[in-house]
């Protein structure tokens, strides 16, 4: 497993011809993988809206007129009624986010009860709550919490121009507590906001330099949303967020790679060249905190279509036992030149 990738060595994968990094990054999945699999997660937005960030992108932000009414956070029985749902859709894991910088007092005790249920479910919990301490992340890690999920969004120097709030060092030290728990990490970024192709490789660089790699690396396709400074920014091509898919699988080969943000308006082909790129994780249900995403019944008819099933719920250790004979071999074979 390699973990010291340059953004040169990306860049160079990201400008590949088509058909040569999709075959690349179809080995490495395929070494790892079951490649008819997929993992399904839920995700519910358990406090909405009314963030004091300043991301650019999100319409959670209370900075942006995005006519998007802030909620306090939801009651327990509501967010178990949803996992409830989420689990008899076929989802094995259920996620909650809250829209804050980090969590606080007597709301961060609720959240913890509610990740001690939805663990009595036999579901793995996610969480997404801004930034944490060490000893918020050890309160997490008591709880039960499986997976932590904070993106870094983009790469050091382009983060500078879409967030103020927040350093891309405090995203890092969130991550660095959650890992010194050993709970695992959900770790990925967002295209289409504008950026060049080298703060993609960038973005990619940081994660596939993580040790371990994160175990989930969503890939988010901007979703444009009025009122935000990026609702207006250029629509990014489909083959760049196809390519953006492959080149973190070859780079990140043991990790689930999730087709995030923006699959509501993706057609059925582009989603299959996801697919086939190595995305083998998706978010399953009709929202994604504020935004839309496709329906379950929707998602299981194109499975179907596709031969993809769902893949049954397994412990993140078990997810790193991999050949290391194949993974060897992938890695020779996965070159830039």
């Amino acid at each position: 497993m390699r973990y010291d990738w340059t953004v040169d060595e990306i860049e160079k994968l990201f400008g590949l011809p088509f058909n040569d990094l999709m075959f690349q990054a179809q080995q490495a999945h395929r070494a790892n993988f079951d490649a008819n699999e997929v993992q399904l997660s839920t995700l519910l937005s358990i406090k909405t809206g009314g963030c004091p960030e300043d991301c650019k992108y999100c319409p959670q932000s209370s900075r942006y007129n995005t006519d998007l009414d802030s909620e306090l956070l939801m009651k327990k029985e509501e967010v178990m009624k949803a996992a409830r749902a989420a689990k008899e859709k076929g989802a094995s894991r259920f996620c909650m986010g809250a829209a804050w910088r980090e969590p606080k007092g007597r709301a961060f005790e609720l959240v913890l009860d509610m990740i001690r249920e939805v663990k009595d479910m036999d579901m793995e919990a996610c969480a997404t709550l801004g930034m944490l301490d060490a000893e918020q992340a050890k309160k997490l890690k008591d709880a039960g919490l499986d997976y932590y999920n904070h993106n870094l969004d983009s790469d050091p120097e382009f983060y500078k121009t879409i967030i103020s709030t927040r350093t891309y060092e405090e995203r890092l030290d969130t991550l660095k507590n959650v890992r010194s728990q050993g709970m695992s990490v959900c770790c990925g970024g967002i295209v289409g906001m504008g950026e060049a192709i080298r703060n993609r490789a960038g973005m990619i660089a940081q994660l596939a330099r993580m040790e371990p790699h994160p175990e989930s690396v969503p890939i988010n396709m901007l979703v444009k949303v009025e009122g935000t400074p990026m609702a207006d920014v250029e629509d990014l091509d489909n083959f760049d967020f196809i390519r953006t898919i492959a080149v973190a699988r070859i780079t990140m080969p043991s990790s689930h790679v999730r087709l995030s943000a923006g699959r509501e308006v993706m057609s059925e082909e582009m989603q299959s060249l996801c697919f086939l790129a190595g995305a083998n994780s998706i978010f399953y249900g009709e929202k994604l905190l504020t935004t839309g995403n496709n329906e379950a019944e929707q998602d299981r008819a194109f499975f179907a279509k596709l031969g993809i099933r769902p893949e049954e719920k397994a412990t993140p250790s078990s997810r790193r036992m991999v050949d290391a004979a194949k993974v060897e071999s992938v890695q020779e074979t996965a070159h830039v030149g």
